[in-house]
């Protein structure tokens, strides 16, 4: 079954993490000194925060698939959507080894696919979205 992902950047990290901790009723699943993410059954989602870099607020959303299948289908999906894509493929990103595909929506509200198939000791390096929709061989 799929889960919604939502990716918040946050101001105060202890805050925060005192907030979300009352408002699900749940300790986080991963609980790192800069990142903290909870793994809930009801709502079935997956709540990541991480300290802001500039502007608190929503970073991205997303679609996790429990098994490559649903993956395959996500990406099925985003191609028949149209939407530009990039395809970051095997990667290392917030404490955790995924398969992961990133677009924007019409009104650019960066979305990622993902699939993960295990934690890690460190964060990992984050992508470069930005080149969501740029040619790669750009002037």
């Amino acid at each position: 079954m799929k889960r919604l992902h939502m990716n918040l950047r946050v101001n105060d990290l202890a805050v925060s993490t005192n907030f979300y901790t009352k408002l699900f009723g749940a300790e986080p699943t991963v609980d790192e000194p800069d990142y903290k993410k909870w793994l809930l059954d009801d709502p079935f989602v997956n709540i990541s925060i991480e300290p802001a870099k500039g502007k608190s607020g929503i970073a991205h959303v997303g679609l996790q698939a429990s098994n490559d299948d649903e993956l395959q289908d996500i990406y099925r999906n985003i191609e028949a959507s149209g939407a530009d894509t990039f395809e970051e493929g095997e990667t290392q990103c917030c404490y955790a080894h995924s398969y992961k595909t990133w677009t924007r929506d019409p009104d650019g509200i960066v979305w990622e696919a993902f699939f993960t198939d295990g934690q890690r000791e460190d964060y990992g390096a984050a992508p470069d979205i930005e080149v969501i929709g740029k040619s790669a061989h750009c002037c």
